[in-house]
């Protein structure tokens, strides 16, 4: 449902309206998992290499340096996995390996100028538009979003794994 709607009065009980917010959360969930795939297919990579090349790329950008350790916690992989990953992002081209400046036994990972360039073309017009939605809304409709968004973030990661309602041991 629209804003547009709500405006107009279509908005019915209260249980209909969270039924719909989440609707459109799942509808969203949904349509951005489909554009990841798309640009995962379009640069041959897969989910966790991506994400470890939008997470060196942002790391560059604010002039920080990252290990495979720390990349490692932050996709929460094992250092094998993390080493496999590493080969295939050098391999094609997308990271290289450099000394640390400082720790001689350790290891930089940094992104090449080409795997920007791909991500910026791949991702920019999708992060454009996500921009402009936006940036259409109102300080207030701002609010409400953020807040929403982040108690839906909290009562996720407030559920227990082996929370017996969850279905997980």
């Amino acid at each position: 449902m629209t804003m547009q709607a709500v405006k107009e009065g279509y908005w019915y009980g209260q249980e209909t309206a969270a039924t719909e917010v989440l609707n459109a959360l799942r509808d969203y969930r949904s349509a951005e998992a489909a554009m990841r795939r798309r640009t995962r297919t379009s640069m041959a990579m897969g989910e966790t290499d991506l994400l470890a090349l939008r997470y060196l790329l942002e790391c560059e950008r604010s002039a920080r340096d990252v290990g495979p350790k720390e990349l490692a916690s932050r996709l929460g992989i094992t250092s094998a996995s993390m080493t496999s990953l590493v080969d295939r992002l050098v391999k094609n081209g997308y990271v290289t390996r450099e000394p640390h400046p400082s720790d001689r036994r350790a290891l930089v990972l940094r992104p090449t100028s080409g795997s920007d360039q791909e991500v910026r073309e791949t991702l920019g017009d999708m992060h454009r538009r996500m921009m402009e939605v936006a940036e259409s809304l109102s300080r207030g409709e701002s609010l409400v979003v953020v807040d929403f968004l982040r108690r839906i973030r909290d009562a996720v990661d407030g559920i227990e794994a082996n929370d017996p309602r969850t279905g997980h041991n």
